[in-house]
């Protein structure tokens, strides 16, 4: 007969807080007393193992609670309180593992981003400008490329693919053009893709492939750059634009590259600390490859995929998918729409114009929508109505705005106001007060970019001005709403490193100096919460995942330092050591 052993709340270890702060103390000890405790007998010798010797921070509660001790068992935690509790329940024959003063938390949960896309980029070349990579002119693009042609061996006719360029960090400070590429490449398609990712610029013979010439109109939801005074394009295409593009994108790969790449894309993010990981726009393309990569066990970590809304039809509601239901490692967690572009491309939709010129654009430029309200409707509604999780990427305040009518649409024809659904507004980069304070109302949840800041913070400044920039990716604003905001990285737009991305939404430093957006910061603790509790409940996992909790999966990191007790600024110096995929081992550092 199993006897179940509860640790009593007294054993786990939390910082002391000033009386001004009872309340949530309060709320964080009730919630201990559920967390802390312990299943199966204390004789039990199973494969367990417990860890002790440094902070382990369970992220149960809105404060830091810590606890001196933590024993798993099968995959799952069995105990976690204190350090003689935890050894009782755990058994003689456990294995004990010291922190030697290392942090021991939840691991890591990935709000955003494109694990394929970053398995494509290990045979692209990396045309990030620094700190990511080393490409600053127009030049260097081209001998980029000329590298990666030589070490792919590629031949005449064989399609030659970077991506990260920005054009603000260029000294031309333009995108590059066909021409510059012909120039350089007159037997090869080439296509050279944005950070944003959401525009790319391609040379005659990647035109040609894809059936765009003079002829060819703007598609709805996109645009096709001209050379002045004609209709010729020049190089630079944006947003829908880019779907005749794909299947030279996506390459001819055989199925066992394909594999191999993404088996070390998934261990690149375990290398991060991320226990799940996310690819967040699976076209029709990627599909058969994904599930092959599931099928054959590639997956040494959960991976979250939401499907592109280009497949709505064929995906919702016909039975094809089980959506929300893991399978070798892999959930379809809801479908991804793509509302709008990105503040740094210029194509994120505003209210408000763009302060400084953008291409293709000669008055009122306020980026545009890639969908119409009314297919934005539709969507939500097809979703909704089959129960569905909605992910929509919406950077611009007029793209949210959107996206919230599409919702208080979708209700209204359902009559289900109230209904948990957790639809997620992917990014809401430039988003004013009054949405978020609708996102609490409907229970809207933001996934939030606060890379932008460090990253781009320079150049919204100058393209949205302070008002606007000051309240980019506003993670403060949205948490005191009691919204359960996440923080991503959008990798590939920016590395996948999270202790980065926690430095950014605690600092808010952009590349040159310039705090932006002070009352926007985080405290290190509520960085963590949008990196794993937070992660856990915009995915539907908040009873398996998130938090350091008995019965919960044993999704584990330990850090080389605490993020709450270093200083702001040295966040970004914190290494993982190890990754711990439900109990077991997917990460050490050497």
């Amino acid at each position: 007969m199993t006897k179940s052993i509860e640790i009593p709340s007294r054993t786990c270890q939390r910082p002391r807080r000033a009386s001004g702060h009872l309340l949530l103390v309060a709320a964080a000890a009730a919630l201990l007393l559920a967390g802390c405790g312990a299943r199966d007998d204390a004789g039990a010798t199973g494969n367990t193992t417990v860890y002790s010797g440094g902070d382990i921070l369970t992220m149960v509660g809105p404060e830091p609670v810590y606890a001196e001790a933590l024993a798993v068992r099968d995959g799952k935690i069995l105990a976690v309180g204190a350090r003689d509790e935890v050894a009782k329940a755990a058994g003689g024959n456990a294995t004990s593992v010291d922190l030697a003063g290392r942090t021991l938390l939840p691991g890591f949960i990935d709000g955003h981003s494109h694990l394929l896309n970053y398995a494509d980029s290990l045979v692209q070349a990396n045309l990030n400008p620094p700190p990511i990579g080393g490409v600053q002119s127009i030049p260097d693009i081209i001998a980029a490329l000329r590298k990666l042609k030589a070490d792919l061996k590629a031949g005449k006719g064989d399609v030659l693919i970077g991506q990260g360029y920005d054009q603000d960090m260029l000294t031309e400070k333009r995108h590059p053009t066909a021409a510059d590429l012909d120039a350089a490449f007159p037997d090869n398609p080439v296509l050279v893709v944005h950070a944003s990712g959401h525009m790319l610029v391609a040379n005659s013979l990647a035109f040609k492939a894809a059936n765009i010439d003079a002829t060819t109109p703007d598609p709805e939801g996109g645009t096709i750059l001209r050379k002045p005074g004609g209709r010729e394009p020049l190089g630079l295409v944006q947003e829908m634009g880019m779907y005749p593009f794909q299947s030279m994108l996506k390459g001819a790969r055989k199925p066992e590259v394909d594999l191999d790449l993404i088996r070390r894309a998934v261990a690149h993010y375990a290398e991060n600390g991320y226990t799940t990981a996310s690819e967040a726009l699976v076209m029709s393309d990627k599909m058969p490859v994904i599930e092959a990569a599931a099928n054959a066990d590639a997956f040494a970590i959960d991976v979250i995929a939401l499907p592109a809304f280009t497949m709505a039809a064929e995906l919702v509601g016909t039975g094809k998918l089980r959506w929300g239901e893991y399978r070798k490692g892999l959930k379809y967690a809801g479908l991804k729409i793509a509302v709008d572009g990105s503040p740094q491309g210029k194509t994120a939709f505003l209210t408000e114009p763009y302060l400084t010129p953008v291409p293709g654009c000669k008055t009122d430029c306020r980026g545009f929508a890639n969908l119409t309200q009314e297919q934005t409707n539709q969507l939500f509604l097809l979703t909704y109505k089959n129960g569905v999780q909605m992910f929509s990427h919406c950077n611009g305040d007029a793209a949210v705005d959107m996206m919230i009518a599409a919702h208080e649409y979708a209700e209204k024809q359902l009559a289900t106001p109230g209904k948990d659904r957790r639809t997620v507004i992917v990014h809401s980069q430039i988003t004013r007060k009054d949405q978020l304070d609708a996102y609490a109302r409907y229970g809207l949840l933001p996934s939030f970019f606060s890379n932008h800041v460090y990253y781009w913070g320079d150049v919204h400044y100058a393209n949205l001005g302070p008002a606007r920039a000051e309240i980019i990716s506003p993670l403060a604003s949205a948490m005191q709403r009691g919204i359960r905001a996440t923080n991503h990285t959008d990798a590939t737009v920016t590395p996948t490193d999270p202790m980065f991305l926690l430095w950014t939404s605690v600092n808010r430093v952009t590349r040159s100096g310039r705090v932006l957006g002070e009352a926007e910061r985080l405290t290190p603790y509520a960085g963590l919460q949008t990196l794993t509790v937070n992660g856990a409940y915009e995915y539907f996992e908040e009873a398996s995942k998130g938090s350091l909790e008995v019965g919960k999966r044993a999704d584990l990191v330990i850090l080389d330092g605490n993020p709450i007790k270093v200083a702001p600024m040295s966040i970004k110096d914190i290494r993982v050591i190890e990754t711990i995929k439900d109990g077991k081992s997917v990460y050490v550092r050497s």
